[in-house]
């Protein structure tokens, strides 16, 4: 489904009527294309399918979409976990290293603000005001007003800061290194767009979900 999405922060009016042309694209798409699970071998009838889209159904069953959607919890939770651990190597719980790192490597195009951050992380910018102030407590995240606009906050890396990324880099790139160690240049430039299609779908998901939710 090629849709544009709306912006975050639409209202709950706008966020269903999106909802609703999308439940209508899916119903258009999957139209006499929904069929019921094959019997098995020994006669039992396996489990209503939980996708209907033919790309996603292997031999009639949706096992292999059921694996994959599996085997992505099981990578996410390890991504979890080693972002911890880069955190805790530089004494930070894991959200705030991922905004601190994230001004750090937006700050060579320009003026970083709350929302441009927000945005890079798809979170709101309240929620990464939150944790700047806390980064700021500690003296690893600056701000100062934007001279063309008073109303507007640019964040920096501090010294101490960047001091704390240099001194993380070194086992960084060793763990990083090891995760995609299974990607190809080819690979890894293929799962990165498939990456950002995949998020503006699950975009797409959640608001049909939340639509079906009060229908």
């Amino acid at each position: 489904m090629d849709l544009v999405l709306p912006d975050h922060h639409v209202r709950e009016r706008g966020r269903d009527q999106w909802g609703k042309a999308i439940l209508a694209r899916v119903k258009s798409s999957t139209l006499g294309e929904r069929r019921g699970p094959l019997p098995t071998k020994r006669g039992a009838r396996p489990p209503a399918l939980t996708v209907s889209r033919p790309e996603l159904l292997t031999g009639g069953t949706d096992r292999q979409f059921r694996a994959l959607v599996h085997g992505l919890f099981s990578f996410l939770a390890s991504h979890e976990e080693i972002r911890a651990g880069h955190a805790r190597h530089i004494g930070l719980a894991g959200v705030e290293y991922t905004v601190l790192i994230s001004i750090a490597h937006l700050a060579p195009d320009g003026d970083v603000s709350v929302s441009a951050v927000a945005a890079h992380l798809r979170l709101t910018g309240a929620f990464i005001t939150t944790v700047v102030q806390r980064l700021q407590a500690l003296g690893l995240v600056g701000k100062r007003t934007d001279a063309k606009d008073r109303r507007r906050v640019v964040l920096s890396v501090t010294a101490e800061g960047r001091a704390r990324l240099e001194r993380l880099a070194p086992v960084q790139r060793q763990v990083n290194d090891v995760e995609f160690g299974c990607l190809s240049r080819a690979e890894f430039a293929s799962l990165a767009d498939m990456v950002e299609r995949l998020i503006a779908s699950g975009e797409q998901a959640v608001a049909l979900q939340r639509y079906l939710e009060k229908a």
